[in-house]
């Protein structure tokens, strides 16, 4: 953004999403009662962006009759692609980046994102996805023995060790979010968007993962090995917290609430086209959670019929970015629908690569697909001024 922008000539106004950072429209109650979340949706998130792009265009010199173009990654991309459809006369156009619109009721397969996971791992060291898929066995049949919980306990490292078998089944949860969360940050290059992490940090764990047929003892004191890259690559863990997989604030309280509203994403595996123990979607046990957790019950069908689902063609001028690398991709839009709703594909890309800054290790496929999305924001820039002297 920071380099399109100059290119451009163009103003970045970074807007952030209610209920996120310090936009508590209830300050800090706004997370006490479920009553006070009823604004917290994507439809009032975009009504806002749409109120404070009129608010811009008013209050700043020379803006009036300028272009707006929405850009967005992830939940962000969504809401960029969902702007351009719900607000066309606000925004020019959108790029949407590893946006996944279509992760919702049955529009793709639900195992579809733990599979990419797999791939990746697959894909980056002989035998590691393998040995991923062993070790869930290895800590069930530790966690049975007497000393057992006591041994993972010690051998992973944990600050707080695991007491029963709810502890057991929390710790492999823990342990496939890192999962997930490397194949997502699976970049070219050192980053620290999720945890501080070295160059294709898959790669790096996968060197731990090499052997699915050692003992359950050797198996798991490599997973910690591997573990330990993403939790500590700065070296200034003492212990591995499995409260938390995340350093960074990225306002997982919000998006908890909207997960258990309108953003109902259907996940499973089936620990055989993925390295992962089996769970089926089990749409009342989700609901069930919801409930207890915020007291409101998930409307699975919202978001495709406020959006549209796949029947998205009356729409125009968005560009959907994906990286292959990205399981979000597996929900996104990655083929042409018309010549104005255009699908890039990233071969090497992990979780919105394109949107990140210049690297030099950026693979050519990134530099490909960001000189792609300029040259359609160029067009739909002309397009306007186009129309614009058309008026007069």
């Amino acid at each position: 953004m920071w380099d399109v922008a100059e290119e451009l000539k163009a103003m970045l106004v970074f807007a952030e999403h209610r209920y996120y950072g310090e936009s508590l429209p209830f300050g800090n109650d706004s997370f006490k009662d479920s009553r006070y979340l009823n604004y917290l949706t994507s439809e009032q998130a975009l009504a806002d962006f749409a109120v404070l792009i009129k608010y811009l265009k008013r209050t700043i010199p020379g803006a009036k009759n300028q272009p707006v173009i929405a850009l967005g990654g992830s939940y962000g991309g969504m809401l960029a692609a969902w702007f351009r459809m719900k607000y066309p006369h606000m925004v020019v156009g959108a790029l949407a980046a590893s946006a996944p619109i279509w992760h919702f009721g049955n529009l793709v397969p639900c195992g579809v994102f733990m599979k990419i996971v797999t791939e990746d791992f697959r894909k980056s060291g002989p035998n590691c996805s393998e040995t991923i898929h062993n070790s869930w066995g290895a800590i069930t049949r530790l966690a049975r023995t007497g000393s057992g919980l006591h041994w993972l306990s010690e051998a992973l490292h944990l600050c707080t060790p695991l007491r029963n078998s709810q502890d057991v089944q929390h710790l492999k949860g823990w342990i496939s979010e890192t999962w997930i969360n490397l194949a997502m940050v699976d970049y070219p290059y050192e980053s620290n968007f999720l945890q501080p992490l070295p160059a294709w940090p898959i790669k790096v764990v996968c060197k731990y993962l090499n052997n699915p047929s050692l003992s359950d003892a050797q198996l798991l004191e490599n997973i910690f090995q591997a573990l330990n890259i993403y939790y500590n690559y700065s070296g200034q863990a003492r212990c591995l917290n499995i409260s938390e997989t995340t350093t960074s604030n990225l306002g997982t309280q919000g998006w908890s609430y909207q997960a258990c509203t309108e953003m109902v994403m259907p996940f499973c595996t089936n620990g055989i086209d993925d390295m992962f123990e089996p769970r089926s979607w089990n749409f009342r046990e989700y609901s069930d959670d919801c409930f207890k957790q915020w007291g409101v019950r998930p409307r699975p069908t919202w978001i495709t019929t406020v959006y549209g689902g796949r029947n998205i063609s009356s729409h125009s001028n968005i560009v959907f970015s994906n990286g292959e690398l990205d399981p979000w991709s597996g929900g996104g839009v990655t083929k042409d629908i018309t010549d104005t709703l255009v699908a890039i594909t990233i071969p090497e890309g992990a979780h919105h690569l394109d949107l990140r800054a210049r690297n030099a290790f950026d693979p050519t496929t990134v530099l490909l697909a960001r000189s792609l999305e300029v040259r359609h924001m160029k067009q739909w820039i002309r397009d306007f001024y186009a129309s614009q002297r058309k008026k007069h």
